[in-house]
């Protein structure tokens, strides 16, 4: 094969085999080749052609469905100029250049035109700086445009972040990726998939500054790089990581590589690692060949795999982590073996395929899960005092601008007066309006534009979506579902129709105005064919479009029609597309809410709908009736059982081909007991588990099956853990502390009650301390029930003492104040009376007993931690 001259220092065969590859793609999406590759046929320069050809080859599928070559043109072009007009951008090779500076996509976000936007604000701000600095400056930048809150898993694109000023950890990250690489600075997003010592993840940004990788906490400005809350926690990780296109050659361990991405394990940056090796082995002592081994830990009440690896020749897999507990299972042809691992003990482990698929032990049995432990630091050497307060004074600024920006807002008292104009009840016309944030007046001139016309109807519509799609759906989508849907208005009941005919949204696919465009594919006869008898669209469905499964964290992403052109899909799109299919066509259809199975609704019954690939036998099941699971408490006084919570202490997960998949509840509903589940017939399993302080899970794993139209009653039980609270130190009771109106109070005062109180010192502008609040908020009711103080202490370096009430205050207990601690002179008492602080940096929380004793603490990032608070005070 001939091509042209090599570009971005790529050899004759690297361009050979890009050539051979985008040709397999070409004919991958050729249901939509004008659209695509159309593109090709316009003048084009080498660099763009080939920069145009790599985004192709290492395109997931759903971008293949959703966007045009025009749009995929442009950021080829814009991100080449900008390489140009950067001082630093003949510095970047072109390796990193094309994995880390020319992809649009970071993560599962919706892809928009953000580089010119970004570039525009931030390229003058970072034009005279070194590529260090330039880092630091994105991140202020980051910054004054949002910061961190919890949130579903669609993720918002960049603009999507920048309107709504406010995204969880994988959102922040995103915009900051986003932002590095519009002034042309390779970027990568790291995940923790699951931290060890806790239940939750992180994600931050890896930024490549003259010839070396730094990290930095999106949004969360440090002023220095290599910093940031998360070090400490980063230190007890068992696997970080990155994904990055499959051609990457860098000097990082690839975990995976799995058709157009790769997995780079970046733990060795964070935290001490080993690499071991896992023989699988079958019952005669012969290598498992190609068998899948999942390396799973415990978090949110499931052992979740942070990594799933194939056997090679030798029935060997490989791996990278960190000095904690695993849990291996292997599967292979029928076969299964599972052990817990200590890779303190060794770099060498065997699991043998013991057991039968869809054989699992009988009753119960425990396991306990260490993580790796606590590690301080390396020193770092103190800032400059004028540069450290140079640095607070710009992440005040930053966090100034921001909230200047929100308070442009729609306001309550706009939403009152549009309810008034249009004749809306206020409170629901403001419970669409708060949540859309930035888009709060495309949301306002929708219902303007259509109340009028259709009444109560726009209203209905918004009221069916999630808060996170108020925030970037827009007017023209917006009709479209309206419209397109209100033609069988009056099939169903109101509930069935708004919620599964009219509601766009299906799982955590951007919402986009297709329901037009699909209705014009077919006849009213078919219509009405297809109302009259669903499954013939299943049958449509399954004879037009091949299924093809992309990367895991991207499947189920693609829109419907982006899906429905192209005519191939993975399993999660195609679902959605017969859905939203069923839904345009005024057949009521959903995503079942706990299996995530499609669904259509007929005769008064919801019914299965054979989609893809879904195995023979479980498709000639369809029609298989479910059994009930029954959960039962344990017996009074047999134990001091917590109380049971789902995704915080148990879940309930079915054997599927050797792996249990957990069934998606509600996380935190705790109705469980005495009330039947309808679950399919089956094995299954129940995980439970109690978190101790320093991280470790006493677990219990209890085995049962459930019959087709039987009940099958288990009772759920918990590992008991020792109960002894131990005294770290009594602070003096006359510590003194700011109230809000700066008069002055002592620590006894605030703290008494007479089950003890909780205080705790926060940074309230970092995720950690936010985290906190937002727990505590959660947690409300219980204290308030116990009378609990609540104390949160704002330490302030000016001798100002009255603390500034941080933005995520609300819903807090009853009892809940803020004291201010300039300089936080209280808080070394607590040190002086020597109760040791834990090296995670803020938030310090503690637990004070009746008589002032310190009975808990916890320093820095832990999820939950509010909760084992008020676990001490209700044991006191």
């Amino acid at each position: 094969m001939s091509v042209e001259t090599p570009v971005f220092s790529l050899s004759e065969q690297e361009l050979e085999q890009m050539e051979r590859k985008f040709a397999d793609i070409r004919k991958l999406a050729q249901g939509r080749e004008k659209e695509l590759f159309g593109v090709f046929d316009g003048p084009l320069t080498a660099e763009e052609t080939w920069a145009l050809k790599f985004l192709y080859v290492h395109m997931p599928l759903n971008d293949l469905a959703d966007y045009d070559g025009t749009f995929f043109l442009t950021h080829v072009r814009q991100a080449l100029a900008i390489r140009k007009q950067v001082p630093w951008g003949d510095r970047v090779p072109d390796y990193l250049f094309l994995h880390f500076v020319l992809p649009v996509r970071v993560n599962t976000e919706n892809l928009e035109d953000f580089r010119d936007v970004i570039y525009a604000e931030l390229g003058p701000r970072t034009a005279g700086l070194s590529m260090a600095e330039a880092i630091l400056e994105a991140n202020y930048w980051c910054h004054e445009k949002a910061t961190y809150i919890g949130s579903d898993l669609r993720t918002l694109s960049p603009i999507g972040m920048i309107r709504n000023a406010r995204g969880r950890c994988g959102e922040e990250s995103t915009l900051a990726v986003a932002a590095l690489r519009s002034i042309g600075i390779p970027a990568r997003q790291c995940y923790t998939p699951r931290w060890a010592h806790c239940d939750d993840n992180h994600a931050w940004v890896e930024a490549w500054a003259d010839g070396k990788w730094h990290y930095i906490g999106a949004c969360e400005p440090e002023a220095r790089l290599d910093q940031g809350w998360f070090s400490g926690p980063a230190r007890r990780a068992m696997l970080v990581h990155t994904r990055v296109p499959a051609t990457y050659t860098g000097p990082e361990e690839i975990t995976v590589k799995s058709g157009p991405y790769a997995e780079l394990n970046l733990l060795a940056n964070y935290a001490p690692t080993r690499t071991i090796a896992v023989e699988v082995r079958e019952t005669d002592g012969t290598p498992a060949v190609g068998a899948k081994v999942q390396f799973q830990l415990y978090n949110y009440a499931e052992l979740f795999p942070l990594a799933e690896l194939i056997t090679d020749e030798h029935g060997e897999v490989r791996f990278t982590t960190g000095y904690g507990d695993l849990i291996v299972r292997a599967v292979r042809d029928g076969a299964w073996g599972q052990r817990k691992i200590r890779i303190a003990d060794g770099d060498r482990f065997e699991v043998v395929l013991s057991k039968a698929v869809g054989e699992q032990p009988v009753d119960s049995e425990d396991f306990e899960l260490v993580p790796p432990p606590e590690l301080d630091g390396p020193e770092s050497e103190p800032l400059p005092a004028e540069k450290l307060q140079r640095h607070e004074e710009r992440v005040a600024e930053g966090a100034a601008l921001r909230r200047a920006y929100e308070e442009t807002f729609l306001t309550e008292e706009d939403a009152k007066r549009l309810a008034a104009q249009l004749g809306l009840p206020a409170d629901r016309v403001w419970k669409v309006l708060e949540p859309a944030r930035g888009n709060g007046r495309e949301i306002a001139a929708f219902l303007e534009e259509r109340v009028p016309e259709y009444g109560e109807w726009p209203l209905l519509l918004l009221e069916s979506l999630r808060e996170k799609d108020l925030t970037d759906t827009m007017r023209e989508t917006l009709t479209d579902h309206l419209t397109g849907s209100l033609p069988w208005k009056d099939s169903y009941d109101r509930e069935l129709f708004v919620t599964y005919v009219m509601c766009p949204r299906v799982l955590f696919e951007m919402i986009t105005p297709y329901r037009t465009a699909l209705q014009s594919q077919f006849t009213e006869a078919e219509i009405e064919a297809y109302q009259a008898d669903p499954s013939r669209l299943v049958q449509f469905l399954n004879e037009g479009w091949k299924v093809h499964m992309g990367p895991g964290n991207l499947r189920g992403k693609a829109g419907p029609l982006g899906t429905f052109q192209l005519r191939i899909a993975d399993q999660g799109a195609l679902d959605i597309l017969f859905v939203s299919l069923c839904r345009s066509l005024g057949i009521p259809a959903r995503l079942h809410p706990n299996e995530l199975k499609p669904q259509y609704y007929a005769a008064g019954i919801w019914v299965d709908a054979a989609i893809g690939s879904v195995p023979e036998e479980q498709a000639a099941d369809a029609d298989v009736r479910t059994g009930q699971l029954v959960l039962r408490r344990e017996a009074d006084g047999e134990t001091d059982a917590p109380n049971a919570s789902y995704m915080e202490n148990f879940t309930i997960a079915r054997l599927e081909n050797g792996f249990y998949k957990t069934l998606l509840y509600p996380h935190g509903k705790s109705d469980v007991y005495d009330t039947a589940f309808d679950v399919e017939p089956g094995d299954y399993r129940i995980t439970s588990g109690v978190r101790l302080k320093d991280g470790t899970v006493l677990g219990r794993l209890t085995y049962f099956r459930v019959a087709e139209q039987e009940q099958t009653e288990v009772t759920l039980t918990f590992p008991a853990p020792s109960r002894h609270i131990p005294v770290y130190g009594s602070p003096d009771p006359k510590t003194p502390l700011w109230k809000a109106d700066g008069t002055e109070i002592t620590l006894g005062a605030l703290c008494q009650g007479p089950r003890g109180a909780m205080i705790a010192w926060l940074e309230p502008e970092r995720e950690p301390s936010k985290h906190l609040l937002r727990e505590t908020g959660e947690l409300a009711e219980t204290f308030d029930a116990l009378g609990i103080p609540v104390v949160f202490v704002l330490g302030r370096e000016e001798d100002s003492p009255a603390p500034a009430i941080p933005e995520a205050a609300a819903g807090l207990p009853n009892r809940a104040v803020f004291a201010g601690d300039p300089s936080h002179r209280a808080l070394r008492r607590f040190t002086d009376a020597g109760i040791r602080l834990g090296s995670g940096g803020f938030p310090h929380l503690f637990v004070l007993d009746p008589e002032g004793n310190v009975r808990y603490v916890q320093s820095g990032y832990k999820p939950g931690s509010g909760k084992e608070a008020l676990q001490i005070l209700s044991d006191l």
